[in-house]
């Protein structure tokens, strides 16, 4: 997989959950549905008071008895009164039918000056604007495609009427008689429906009654353009929002891949060169190591990591080369003994190769088990729990151990140290061993019957450990090379190879695993004479509960 399509892949996660909070905007949408019913219900209530208000008028002031002594609407009156009615809306229209289907007044007919008759053309809609078309359009074509269409169960018609000139707006007379007749003990359903034009209208259909005589129906229809400029505002709101947030999203997504994709990117295939071993020089740009972000944090680590991985593969690598150079000394001469060995007849001659033969095993022997101890150190470490322990007692016990077991004319030792307080977090078992490696080479170089001084204090939050002679101390240009791997300073009284030289090494090693430093300098007089030797651990302080 390429970078190109790695960062892709991310660009466009990135983008998908960023896109999760428009959902919730986009899904305002279909809740516009609820919006404009109840717009529709408000138009449908103020309708249905203004219609009940005719009948009523109606009813009081244009029916009149019959020939058969039955209450009727009476045309002659009913006409000019509804005109008279109707006049404060004029975008409505008002039809009377009587109980046979017949028109009997129509408010957009009426009686002019010198007794003509005067017809009214419908009001025309409003034009529709090519933006609010193309608003219109996207909402329908998206909310048809995610929804089921609904059931208008009659209430969405087609608006045609008897006669297109005067009745464009109203229902056929079947349809009008059926909205009163279908409960009438009940209120009539209303009738909307767009006009062939694009009008929204709304009809409600009102009983005329008189003596509890149902004597005619009264058909009133408004333009309800409001419902349709109000939907069209909100559908505005919505969509410039969401293009708006859709925008915004874009860019920061963009931004998000190119900060932080983009850069983990450069992580990943910095990491994928340290595991092929071709991240030796610096595989990260200085741009992402300085950042002041966790980014900037992750790379910074990163590149230490590789620092020190490196750094360690050098120090196998110079390990090895040292263990070969070391092994082969012994080895070198060992196989010269054998060698002579086989021509030499005189058995004295013979008896010294196979000591010197004897004496390069044991070296070899005590070499390999250094190495080996040296090799396995800092992963023994890395797996080692460490507990918090009290030093001061340890040195107690070191210092009884060697008076115990001191030698006639052997150095005396003398502690200096609080019975208590020297706390550290490490591994008794491995400590000890640097101590008593310490206290050993100090015996090797400290003269019949010297001191030497263990002492041990806390002082700022580090507790200090001290070994001190008075032996020869140390050559100056040497005071950090002793510990070096396989370098050897030994007394010439000590026989040749009975130290690996690995002791001071390992001593570092345990020291620098438990986060502290070891350090070695020279004990002087008052006028600069060196009178011994004295190394010198810091460690930090544990806090004990």
């Amino acid at each position: 997989m390429t970078k190109r399509t790695r960062l892709s892949r991310l660009l466009r996660d990135i983008l998908l959950v960023n896109l999760l909070p428009l959902v919730l905007i986009f899904a305002a949408l279909f809740y516009l549905d609820q919006y404009q019913q109840g717009l529709l219900s408000a138009e449908v209530s103020a309708l249905r008071e203004q219609a009940r208000i005719f009948a009523g008028a109606l009813s009081q002031s244009a029916v009149q008895n019959n020939q058969a002594g039955q209450p009727a609407l009476n045309p002659d009156l009913a006409q000019p009164l509804l005109y008279q009615l109707i006049d404060p809306t004029p975008n409505a229209q008002a039809l009377i039918y009587g109980p046979d289907g017949q028109i009997i007044a129509n408010s957009r007919v009426h009686p002019g000056p010198g007794g003509a008759i005067i017809t009214e053309p419908l009001p025309t809609a409003i034009p529709t604007y090519l933006f609010a078309r193309l608003v219109g359009y996207i909402y329908d074509h998206i909310t048809g495609a995610l929804a089921q269409p609904q059931d208008d169960s009659g209430l969405i018609g087609s608006g045609a009427g008897e006669n297109p000139d005067t009745l464009g707006w109203q229902p056929d007379a079947r349809e009008a008689l059926q909205l009163t007749a279908a409960a009438p003990n009940q209120e009539a359903p209303p009738y909307v429906r767009r006009s062939a034009d694009g009008q929204l209208l709304v009809t409600v259909a009102e009983p005329i009654s008189r003596s509890q005589q149902n004597v005619g129906t009264v058909l009133l229809t408004r333009e309800a353009g409001g419902v349709d400029r109000a939907v069209l505002a909100i559908r505005i709101s919505i969509l410039g929002l969401f293009a708006l947030a859709l925008g915004l999203t874009v860019i920061v997504s963009f931004y998000l891949a190119r900060t932080i994709a983009s850069p983990i990117l450069r992580l990943a295939n910095a990491a994928t060169l340290m595991r092929e071993g071709r991240a030796r020089a610096q595989a990260l740009p200085d741009a992402i190591i300085e950042r002041n972000d966790e980014i900037g944090t992750l790379a910074r680590a990163l590149h230490g990591s590789s620092k020190a991985l490196w750094a360690r593969m050098d120090a196998i690598e110079q390990f090895a080369a040292d263990v070969s150079h070391e092994i082969k000394n012994p080895l070198s001469s060992i196989r010269s003994a054998i060698e002579t060995l086989t021509r030499v007849e005189d058995p004295t001659r013979a008896t010294r190769l196979l000591a010197i033969v004897t004496q390069d095993v044991a070296r070899l022997d005590r070499l390999i088990t250094d190495i080996s101890d040296s090799s396995r150190l800092d992963s023994e470490l890395s797996r080692t729990r460490m507990d918090v322990l009290d030093l001061a007692p340890i040195l107690e016990t070191l210092t009884e151990m060697h008076d115990a077991t001191r030698k006639p004319n052997g150095p005396r030792m003398v502690l200096d140290s609080p019975g208590t307080g020297l706390t550290v977090r490490g591994v008794e078992s491995r400590l000890v061993q640097v101590l008593r490696n310490l206290i050993g080479n100090a015996i090797s170089f400290s003269p019949d019957n010297g001191l030497i001084w263990l002492r041990g204090r806390e002082t700022g939050g580090i507790v200090e450990l001290a070994v001190e002679d008075e032996g020869p101390g140390i050559p100056d240009a040497k005071l950090d090379g002793i510990f070096d791997r396989f370098y050897s300073e030994r007394p010439t009284s000590e026989q040749f190879g009975s130290h690996s030289g690995l002791g001071l090494s390992i001593s570092r090693q345990i020291i620098e695993a438990h986060q502290g430093r070891i350090s070695a300098e020279n004990r002087r007089d008052a006028d600069g004479n060196i009178i011994g030797a004295r190394f010198v651990i810091r460690l930090p302080k544990a806090e004990t509960d």
